[in-house]
């Protein structure tokens, strides 16, 4: 059994902070975070109409960012789009490359977990309410390069896009802010003990 110390919570701190503080914790933090993006991404529901499927992917992603903060949280979906453009088989489906319609979306979630890691590091990640409006500016931001990448790739207007590439998953992502809206605060009260 490990003895190692659990630093107390601080302001200004994630919970990634609460392990004590090494390179090595950071580069397993990065890697682990890019790799729990890849797992999630394959839990993915087909919409008709849509090239675009439903993925764990922008809820670990999301994720990701408030609990490493701005700067693992970019660097870890970072790897995670560059691995994938090198072809490791870990987007939605299990395919790789830039050259998918949906690769916007991967490209807003490397904005949108390091926005969200750094409304964390302001304790966005503490409490119910703040933690569902970081959860939405980060979805918003996914949407935000998504959508419009959406459009461009698959040659097809605006409203569309919207319509296939927004539209179906607003439920979900709902369902997902919910579920950070409990996930987050709890994990930090578990932290405080």
């Amino acid at each position: 059994m490990s003895t190692a110390a659990v630093s107390p919570a601080r302001p200004g701190q994630v919970l990634a902070d609460l392990l004590p503080a090494s390179r090595v914790r950071d580069a397993a933090l990065v890697l682990g975070g890019a790799a729990l993006t890849g797992l999630a991404a394959q839990i993915a529901v087909p919409v008709p109409g849509s090239p675009v499927p439903v993925t764990g992917q922008t809820f670990a992603a999301l994720l990701v960012g408030t609990a490493l903060g701005a700067r693992r949280g970019f660097l870890a979906l970072a790897v995670y789009a560059l691995a994938g453009v090198a072809g490791v088989p870990w987007f939605a489906d299990a395919t790789s490359g830039a050259t998918a319609v949906s690769f916007g979306y991967v490209l807003g979630m490397i904005v949108a977990s390091t926005v969200v890691g750094a409304l964390a590091r302001r304790g966005a990640d503490r409490g119910v309410w703040r933690m569902a409006g970081a959860m939405l500016v980060g979805e918003a931001i996914i949407y935000a390069v998504g959508v419009p990448y959406l459009a461009f790739a698959a040659d097809i207007s605006a409203s569309a896009a919207i319509a296939a590439g927004l539209t179906p998953f607003l439920i979900g992502d709902a369902l997902k802010a919910a579920l950070a809206m409990g996930l987050l605060p709890t994990a930090w009260k578990f932290a405080g003990r």
